[in-house]
């Protein structure tokens, strides 16, 4: 068995480690990899690298057999999410997302799955897999199925992951209802709306491929993902749906609070108009009577008279409390 080695990794190298039949750990080499797989042992290789470079990815190709095409699609940290079958091998690309300084930021890793190694590629805004490893480490009897088993918990912490973001989402939007609902118009409450529908809309496409890709690992297939791992993938498949569906529902939930606030915005945009119409009204009535007698006709036979004055006065206020109390009775003032 390789000894294990003292030279340090190079820094894009998380983890790299043997667990052998029992679920042990040993810490091993990049360059032991292939000596470690070489031995029909039971054990299984769980690396983990962080945005690796292309001599990295090569020297994982080397050590491990992977396919031209996996190792081509790893150099690139922009791919959409899926799974491909190499042989006995498998490479999945899937998408993650974090709450960074109260903004979500999304990532990308790639897995490389064989019989008796995982390879996990992290880029961009992802969580390291660490705790998964944990996970395993504290539970032995699990980890003793071997890489399917380490796949079941990065792709069960991945999904994890998504459920405190949506509940993030849920908050933010039960918040902004008294904003929407207030009485004066807040511009910054349409621009927080937009804001949650468009990283909502892309959380949905980092979650949704993510029960394809769950339903076909919970399918059998051979030797490589064992029956009892099987439905342990089954549950997290379960888990992906109910968080997909949520999200399902909290975007239409935002699309019917954009509308409503569109239209609380023209109902209130219309209730300033009638106002200022009745008032317009009300000042037209003296303004047309005073006109009509500002026009400086000598033959005006009300000019002559002694109370024409207040006579005309107790006209204008009349005709203004009338249409005051229609107005009123209308409700536009």
């Amino acid at each position: 068995m390789p000894l294990m080695t003292t030279s340090a990794p190079p820094a894009c190298v998380v983890n790299c480690a043997a667990y052998d039949r029992t679920g042990k750990r040993r810490d091993i080499s990049l360059d032991a990899i292939s000596d470690v797989l070489a031995i029909d042992d039971g054990s299984f290789v769980w690396v983990g690298l962080h945005e690796p470079d292309d001599a990295l990815l090569d020297k994982l190709q080397e050590e491990f057999g992977l396919h031209d095409l996996a190792i081509e699609d790893a150099r690139n940290a922009h791919q959409r999410p899926k799974i491909e079958t190499y042989g006995q091998s498998l490479f999945i690309a899937i998408h993650t997302a974090q709450n960074v300084d109260s903004h979500i930021r999304f990532g990308e890793t790639h897995l490389f799955v064989g019989p008796r190694y995982l390879v996990t590629v992290r880029h961009g805004a992802s969580t390291s897999y660490a705790a998964a490893r944990a996970r395993m480490e504290r539970e032995p009897e699990l980890l003793q199925h071997g890489s399917d088993a380490a796949l079941y918990a990065v792709l069960d912490m991945v999904v994890d992951g998504f459920g405190p973001i949506v509940d993030e989402f849920s908050h933010a939007l039960n918040a902004l209802e008294q904003d929407i609902f207030a009485e004066d118009f807040r511009k910054h409450t349409v621009h927080k709306l937009y804001d949650l529908k468009r990283e909502l809309t892309r959380l949905r496409m980092a979650v949704a491929p993510m029960q394809d890709i769950l339903g076909h690992l919970a399918r059998p297939r051979g030797s490589l993902i064992g029956e009892e791992i099987q439905l342990y993938f089954r549950d997290v498949h379960d888990h992906a749906v109910r968080i997909n569906e949520a999200t399902d529902t909290l975007r239409e939930m935002l699309t019917a609070a954009v509308s409503v606030n569109l239209a609380l915005v023209t109902v209130r945009q219309g209730e300033t108009v009638k106002r200022l119409g009745a008032w317009a009204a009300l000042l037209a009535a003296p303004t047309l009577i005073a006109s009509w007698y500002g026009m400086n006709f000598v033959h005006m036979p009300e000019l002559a008279g002694r109370w024409s004055y207040a006579v005309l006065i107790g006209v204008v206020a009349v005709t203004c409390a009338v249409l005051y109390r229609m107005f009123k009775r209308a409700r536009w003032l």
